[in-house]
């Protein structure tokens, strides 16, 4: 069964993809959550429309996004906890790199960053979905906070 995606699923695509999914999952779920439609060949025709109108305001906002992406790659995340050694006491998620970034004066929804549950000192990197065509690693590092 062939689905025109209404806003990004996850693990399946993004925003005004046709993708092929089994009939329960889009008879089920997505049609009726309202993530997509049914992929007519009147409803590819108003896509392909739309996406040839939308087209050259998408330039700007991947031109956005990479600009920021440079930006974000220029920080030093530091991030401080509190730990027993290496080990650290809870964990850091992609909620504190969030408020980090926050405090650093780059604001991102912590849905689009995608690090993992860290439980220990030292470098990562994070990654953050700026755009559909543009993802940024973001080196971070956690460092044990003094008592």
């Amino acid at each position: 069964m062939e689905i025109i995606l209404k806003k990004d699923v996850q693990n399946l695509g993004f925003k005004d993809d046709v993708v092929n999914v089994k009939n329960g999952y889009g008879r089920n779920y997505l049609i009726p959550q309202g993530f997509g439609q049914l992929a007519t060949p009147s409803a590819k025709k108003v896509l392909a429309e739309n996406l040839k109108q939308r087209a050259h305001k998408e330039a700007k906002v991947v031109a956005d996004a990479r600009a920021l992406a440079e930006t974000l790659k220029a920080l030093e995340i530091k991030i401080f906890a509190k730990a027993g050694g290496e080990k650290l006491f809870g964990s850091i998620t992609n909620i504190d790199i969030a408020e980090a970034l926050e405090k650093a004066g780059q604001a991102i929804e912590r849905k689009f960053i995608t690090s993992g549950i860290v439980k220990r000192t030292g470098k990562y990197a994070a990654s953050i979905r700026l755009h559909r065509d543009v993802v940024v690693e973001l080196p971070y590092e956690i460092i044990a906070e003094k008592a």
